[in-house]
């Protein structure tokens, strides 16, 4: 790449040289980078340049992504973005597909890369390809695998989304139980990681899951006829990047709030297919996701992007968009997996008998 790129100077500037000297240096420089290994772990051990990681994936020519709904944290713009920049063909496989769907179908689909809840991602690491994006020191140690299995590229904080012309701004979960409030959450908590972060989020007590609480809470609203779908609600309970969206589409219809003390947060994490039938263009999808341009765009779509501080030190992060994120009232409580799966356990017992 660097000798035909010397020589194609010289063609336009013959007098001010790539001479001989120059191509001699080129080559040497070419020499030593390393072979392409479109399924190394890393740029630099397995491409040298991103020149070299792009020529690899455009002769690959596609992408397999799954379960990424275009209008989740702007992942249209950013399929759309992708594709442009680079001439790669995506192939968007079942959007709506939960994290649990994108592992279990992955023999039979062939998806390059994977958008996974935390928890789902530790469960599957085994079907991973470590690979550290060039950003890997940016991103904080407590949301990636050490081998590079799988890393965090966004996350957001659990939320609740009321029509302010309809209700008071609730101050708590516990507020919900007021008159006047019908609420709904984002889906069923024993199949929607999004619903199950809702009822966590209502569980919350001293920075720790109480999971008993959160179902109190909601048998509490049913008995009451206030939990309701999202057509029929004027209160919605779900990550702040929906009610946010939803909040900027319709500003004067809908605000968003995390609440003081339960600020339960979650990130979707990036991970290689082992068996990626396009290992060198899953590669360039999570540096691209990881560079600031993208990191830019998962926060247009009101999402915290993985590498937002470190972006913001280096003066590379949207700050106008970054104020228009729901404010938070502090650092992200993260449930560990043994709390998880505690919580899951419990709601599997107890949801359908205490709520239905």
């Amino acid at each position: 790449m660097t000798v035909r790129t010397c020589a194609a100077a010289a063609a336009i500037l013959a007098s001010a040289g790539c001479g001989a000297s120059s191509t001699d240096t080129a080559t040497t420089e070419a020499e030593d980078l390393p072979p392409v290994n479109a399924k190394a772990s890393s740029l630099k051990s397995g491409f040298g340049t991103m020149e070299r990681l792009v020529e690899a994936a455009q002769q690959e020519g596609e992408l397999n992504v799954i379960a990424l709904p275009r209008e989740w944290v702007n992942f249209g713009e950013i399929i759309d973005t992708f594709a442009d920049k680079y001439d790669i063909k995506i192939n968007e496989l079942e959007p709506a597909a939960s994290s649990k769907r994108e592992l279990d179908v992955a023999t039979q689909l062939k998806p390059d890369v994977f958008d996974l809840t935390m928890d789902m991602a530790v469960y599957g690491a085994a079907k991973f390809a470590p690979y550290k994006v060039q950003g890997w020191q940016d991103l904080p140690d407590h949301v990636k695998d050490p081998s590079g299995a799988w890393y965090a590229a966004y996350g957001g904080y659990m939320s609740i989304g009321y029509d302010p012309r309809a209700v008071k701004p609730p101050a708590s979960f516990a507020d919900l139980l007021k008159p006047g409030y019908r609420v709904a959450l984002d889906g069923d908590p024993l199949r929607s990681s999004a619903a199950f972060g809702g009822v966590m989020a209502a569980s919350m007590s001293s920075g720790a899951p109480r999971p008993e609480q959160g179902v109190e809470l909601f048998a509490k609203l049913k008995q009451a006829g206030r939990l309701t779908d999202m057509s029929k609600a004027n209160v919605v309970v779900a990550w702040d990047h929906l009610n946010a969206a939803r909040s900027a589409e319709q500003a004067d219809a809908w605000k968003v709030t995390i609440p003081k003390g339960a600020a339960l947060g979650g990130y979707h994490v990036q991970a290689v297919n082992k068996a990626a039938p396009h290992p060198a263009a899953a590669r360039l999808w999570q540096e691209f996701l990881f560079s600031d341009e993208g990191q830019n765009l998962l926060q247009k779509g009101y999402a915290r992007p993985a590498r937002g501080e470190a972006m913001l030190m280096k003066g590379t992060l949207d700050t106008e968009q970054a104020q228009k994120l729901p404010k938070a009232p502090g650092p992200p409580v993260l449930m560990t997996i043994p709390q998880a799966d505690a919580a899951k356990a419990y709601l599997k017992r107890e949801w359908a008998k205490s709520v239905g």
